[in-house]
């Protein structure tokens, strides 16, 4: 039975840390990606979520993408980092208020207020004090700004002046209920609240109620409640379909459960959820070889984990992602508990120990009802046993073929389709 522990008291690297996440020197292809070095077998790993759960997928060769962008305004503003933002907003308010002083000097041109035209003292202009481009900035500004100083000010002598400056407050008013509107629902995204659930660093393999179980575990660092929350996976790996197609990052189930049921788990206090690998699971070829970490064929996978809940205070729905890849997943270890009982009668967790994993007494054991359904080694769905001769040839010929793909695959020939991408 192989472990899906990576060693570490054989390496030869005083940096290289035992079920670091950060190791990249690993033997597999993650989701069939990498770079060969060496004998070939060495590959860089590669992720499709972070751990912090921001996607690493790179979008591109779009068509009008910055049409599409400008069509859905409100989108982009509250996407644009607050640098852009803090830019925009000031960049608003002073271009606004030069432009519409470019207007009101260009009325005061039209109108002769200008000292270059040497007015009467008799003249009435459209607005009071107001003779260079200077002062027409300024009046710009006070009108915008509602602030009024007292001796700058606009006349019943033009009309044109009146509508301008009707124009000017309601078209700059539309424009800071946009900024502001945006500055607010950037600051209230639930995306902040989402950095005070974690995850564990690693998942682990352990028996739980006689059966083996992959176990993750959810903490969640405010006092605030989350509601109906909801933990699934999803199971990202190269798969190869009967037409000898390899559909690369296909997406496949992982239902996880806390206890008995998989309902609104009470997070008030760090919970395992349990995914159990049985005959249904996804995990079943991988597990069927105690975890086989090392195996390059079953080793290709990231399993994402995502959790939804409600924010009690705000009412806003936040998503809370993360990913685990083979060598995260420790096969034989369980968690230790966190939670425990002060002096003074009050329940404690502490976080030390949350992200800290114990050797298991016993190693988990899969054991696949092979009488009933044999199973493919890319964690493919079950297959009947086949007892008609001719059922059994092409069969056969099938499995040579998909071996001759596969090693096309490893020379990259091989058309690659990805799925639900």
């Amino acid at each position: 039975m192989t472990s899906a522990t990576p060693p570490c008291s054989r390496s030869s690297s005083p940096h290289k840390v035992c079920h670091s996440q950060t190791q990249t020197d690993v033997l597999k292809p993650l989701l069939g990606s990498g770079i060969s070095a060496g004998g070939g077998t060495v590959r860089k790993r590669r992720r499709i979520l972070s751990k912090d759960g921001r996607s690493n997928m790179r979008i591109e060769h779009i068509s009008g993408r910055n049409a599409l962008y400008l069509r859905d305004l409100w989108t982009t503003f509250l996407e644009m980092p607050w640098r852009y933002k803090f830019f925009l907003f000031t960049a608003t308010f002073a271009g606004t208020w030069f432009l519409f002083g470019v207007v009101w000097y260009l009325v005061a041109l039209v109108h002769g207020d200008l000292l270059e035209f040497d007015p009467p003292s008799n003249h009435t202009p459209c607005v009071m004090q107001m003779q260079t481009l200077t002062a027409a900035f300024l009046f710009s500004l006070e009108s915008q700004t509602t602030i009024g100083y007292g001796f700058r000010c606009i006349t019943e002598e033009c009309p044109v002046a009146i509508i301008l400056l009707i124009l000017q407050l309601v078209i700059t008013m539309l424009l800071e209920i946009f900024i502001t509107g945006t500055f607010l629902a950037k600051i209230a995204r639930p995306k902040k609240r989402s950095e005070t659930v974690k995850f564990s660093q690693h998942a682990v393999v352990s028996t739980h109620e006689g059966q083996p179980c992959l176990m993750i575990r959810v903490a969640n660092m405010r006092k605030s409640l989350l509601l109906g929350c909801q933990v699934t996976g999803k199971l990202l790996q190269t798969s190869l379909t009967k037409e000898g197609e390899t559909v690369r990052m296909d997406q496949r189930n992982v239902p996880f459960q806390v206890d008995t049921s998989s309902d609104s788990p009470f997070l008030i206090l760090p919970l395992t959820f349990y995914h159990i690998i049985d005959d249904n699971s996804p995990l079943r070829a991988w597990a069927a070889k105690g975890g086989g970490w090392t195996d390059p064929e079953l080793a290709d996978f990231e399993l994402l984990v995502i959790m939804s809940a409600t924010i009690e205070p705000t009412s806003a729905t936040c998503q809370v992602r993360t990913s685990y890849l083979p060598d995260e997943i420790l096969w034989g270890y369980e968690f230790p508990p966190v939670v425990s009982l002060s002096q003074s009668g009050k329940y404690v967790a502490d976080f030390s120990f949350f992200d800290k994993v114990a050797k298991t007494k016993t190693t988990p054991i899969f054991k696949p009802s092979s009488s009933q359904h044999e199973y493919q080694s890319n964690g493919g769905g079950p297959v009947s046993e086949v007892t008609d001769p001719e059922k059994i040839r092409l069969e056969q010929s099938y499995r040579e073929q998909r071996g001759e793909d596969r090693s096309r695959v490893r020379d990259g020939n091989l058309s690659v389709r990805i799925s639900n991408v």
